[in-house]
């Protein structure tokens, strides 16, 4: 076992690719943390269940997944790299973290109480009600000291430390409090065709996505047909000027150059250029991060080796902590 801490975190497998969001701002910060912590990566396959998938999609899915967190830079020889349904301590310890947490509290969490003012009670399954505590639970598994997250999912970490010091004070120290992990702010990756809005899945035009998984071909033509603005100057103005400063935003992330300096260089310059800079620095990235996921994708039984490595080496930890809390929660050990 590592003297290291311990970071977790777990992609959800909800769409055939990532988008340049999803990349942008959280899985390419996730390999440097290798060096200081023991890593545990995983595929939340059991949280995708929240929502109507068909299961042949969804096994794509998660080895889709799999694939892009490797080609990202997750190393399987220094991580954990599993799907979420390989190691079952999971489930086994949402089910004790859910007999302490109060039904107040878990009504509300930001993701049930939303689509249930939205839609309805009944639209809202009681797999997105419990998904909370199954997300505590997939990090107080591994006693993380650290969790990535965005700004969106601190509600989330909230219940994790007070589910952790609840069971503490209760059955004496077992899990540890894990604190966030703040993700470098790239800046919003918003919408290329409508730049007011976040880059999603849900967009109500393909073209305004860029996912890892397409043509290089066909993301620099998005990018040259990207909303603009009026006018010819190329500013960091994100009221009046939305399409342009995500093109800067976009361009600063994947060179590493400032906003500033950007603006500067563009000087005399038109939208052309910088789109056409934007969607040449995203190419250079994404092209070979295509090309290794497609790899390991076309080498199944490799992949899938990985996985059930990576469950071996999480399940090492995971049934430790299972035991230990079966034991403190007057559970008989299984002769």
């Amino acid at each position: 076992m590592s003297d290291k801490p311990r970071v977790l975190s777990l992609a959800q497998p909800t769409a055939d690719s990532l988008h340049i969001g999803n990349y942008l701002g959280a899985l390419r910060q996730w390999p440097p943390l290798q060096d200081q912590y023991e890593a545990f990566y995983g595929v939340a396959d059991l949280h995708a269940l929240t929502v109507d998938v068909e299961p042949a999609v969804l096994r794509k899915r998660c080895l889709a997944s799999a694939a892009q967190l490797i080609a990202a830079g997750v190393d399987p020889t220094r991580s954990a790299v599993f799907l979420q349904s390989h190691v079952p301590e999971h489930t086994q310890l949402m089910w004790v973290l859910s007999c302490l947490t109060g039904f107040g509290q878990a009504s509300r969490m930001t993701q049930f109480k939303d689509k249930s003012a939205r839609h309805g009670s009944d639209a809202a399954n009681v797999g997105l009600f419990n998904y909370p505590i199954l997300m505590a639970a997939d990090i107080l598994l591994y006693n993380a000291d650290r969790v990535p997250v965005g700004e969106d999912q601190r509600q989330h970490l909230e219940l994790t430390r007070d589910l952790a010091q609840r069971f503490n004070a209760r059955y004496s120290p077992t899990f540890t409090v894990p604190e966030p992990h703040i993700v470098r702010s790239v800046g919003k990756i918003m919408d290329l065709q409508d730049p007011t809005a976040k880059m999603s899945k849900t967009s109500s035009s393909p073209n305004g996505v860029v996912d890892l998984l397409d043509e290089p071909k066909l993301n620099a033509k998005k990018f040259r047909s990207a909303v603009t603005d009026s006018g010819r100057d190329i500013v960091f103005d994100e009221q009046n000027k939305p399409g342009v400063a995500n093109l800067l935003i976009i361009l600063a992330a994947f060179t590493g150059r400032s906003v500033e300096d950007l603006v500067e260089g563009f000087a005399g310059k038109g939208y052309g250029d910088l789109k056409v800079a934007a969607a040449d620095a995203a190419g250079a990235e994404v092209t070979p991060f295509r090309e290794r996921t497609l790899e390991l994708l076309g080498e199944k039984t490799e992949l899938e080796q990985i996985l059930a490595d990576g469950a071996e080496k999480a399940r090492a930890v995971a049934s430790r902590t299972i035991a230990k809390v079966y034991r403190k929660v007057g559970l008989l050990r299984r002769g």
